[in-house]
């Protein structure tokens, strides 16, 4: 076992946070010594309340958490009427930009379509409080927020339950007012990351957040895929790593076939960030859709949540015309994904790929205490 701040705070056994949209992934990180956290705004309300109910009864009373989107800017909405409010405000500009990509890769509507409207309006101070509120209804030990600084009433509700509340940062002074909100951990994201991510590296953003950290734990994200690079950030003075990219190349993962194979193909060069999924910079795998974004004439991307209002529909698309070999759709195809994916080499299950990194995170420590002799002092 590695004790840290963390695992003194979570009542854990080891300091590594697993983050995945795939509850399956959760309980195993969980159940083979890490820290499982649920994406929880991939889910509508009734289905997370299913996933939680689920998850519970596979970690038998260990803990776990959730990670919500709330982030401070977004298009607002009507609360009324908020989706349809808010698909109003789409360009039709963007509409026909975004269909006219799609019949020039020759990708076919999808047939079997899931209106995501609902979880991409979450994704705003509306509709994400219905997540909150279903999250704190199940035995969650940690909620974080990915997206700015967490709204007052989230984080004193978190102190009123037993909750630890915890926010990604990017930069110094975004820790600063995480840290005037009341939050019990930071964790800081380096530009490696997958998904949302600043422009600050990791292996000088950590140490930043920890010296301004005071006795709230900090934790890595970014590149903590082996226990190696788990064992630098805690060189580093962080309390543990939050690990999510390496989850992707995982057999429990619900990412489609197609695009692990994609990852395996790819190098830690094949990455980039753009706003064109979510409406703000988030790193993922470079593909024909990111070159269409950057071309001569493209609109520019609309803020969160249009713009996963708008690209919803088209990645039903791909997706089921990549799954039937569409070679458009496969050009096109990506996921969010750090630069941790230049190792990836086979997928694993997700409990063994914990194991391997928290007993290799072990040995690389204790090697590391070797290297300081223990001589007396010349006289």
């Amino acid at each position: 076992m590695i004790r840290t701040k963390l695992t003194e705070l979570l009542g854990i056994d080891n300091p590594l946070v697993g983050f995945s949209r795939s509850p399956r992934v959760v309980t195993e990180v969980t159940n083979a010594g890490g820290f499982g956290v649920l994406a929880a705004s991939a889910y509508s309300p009734e289905e997370l309340d299913a996933q939680l109910s689920w998850i519970e009864e596979q970690v038998k009373g260990r803990p776990y958490g959730v990670d919500m989107l709330i982030p401070g800017k977004t298009a607002a909405g009507n609360p009324n009427d908020l989706i349809a409010s808010l698909r109003a405000q789409i360009p039709q500009e963007h509409i026909d930009f975004v269909a006219g990509l799609l019949k020039k890769y020759g990708v076919p509507e999808a047939t079997e379509f899931e209106n995501k409207d609902e979880l991409s309006a979450s994704v705003n101070p509306e509709g994400a409080m219905a997540l909150v509120d279903v999250a704190f209804t199940h035995k969650i030990s940690l909620i974080a927020n990915a997206l700015g600084t967490p709204p007052p009433v989230l984080v004193e509700r978190g102190h009123k339950e037993g909750v630890a509340v915890a926010a990604l940062v990017g930069q110094a002074k975004h820790a600063v007012r995480q840290l005037e909100s009341g939050v019990d951990i930071l964790v800081a994201q380096g530009y490696e990351a997958g998904g949302h991510t600043g422009t600050i590296a990791g292996m000088v953003l950590t140490p930043e957040i920890v010296a301004i950290a005071g006795d709230v734990p900090v934790l890595t994200a970014g590149a903590m895929a082996s226990g190696r690079q788990m064992a630098a950030a805690i060189a580093l003075g962080a309390s543990g790593a939050w690990a999510g990219s390496v989850w992707l190349n995982s057999h429990e993962d619900i990412t489609p076939i197609e695009i692990k194979q994609k990852f395996l193909a790819a190098s830690s060069n094949d990455t980039l960030r753009s706003p064109t999924r979510t409406g703000k910079p988030a790193r993922q795998l470079r593909s024909a859709w990111h070159d269409e974004w950057e071309a001569e004439g493209a609109p520019k991307p609309l803020p969160m949540p249009l713009q996963p209002m708008l690209a919803n529909a088209a990645w039903e698309s791909i997706d089921q015309a990549a799954a039937q070999g569409n070679e458009g759709a496969l050009k096109l195809e990506s996921f969010f994904i750090g630069q941790v994916v230049g190792s990836f080499t086979e997928l694993r299950g997700a409990g063994d790929i914990t194991r391997e990194i928290l007993a290799d995170c072990e040995q690389r420590l204790k090697e590391l205490s070797e290297l300081v002799a223990d001589t007396q002092p010349v006289s």
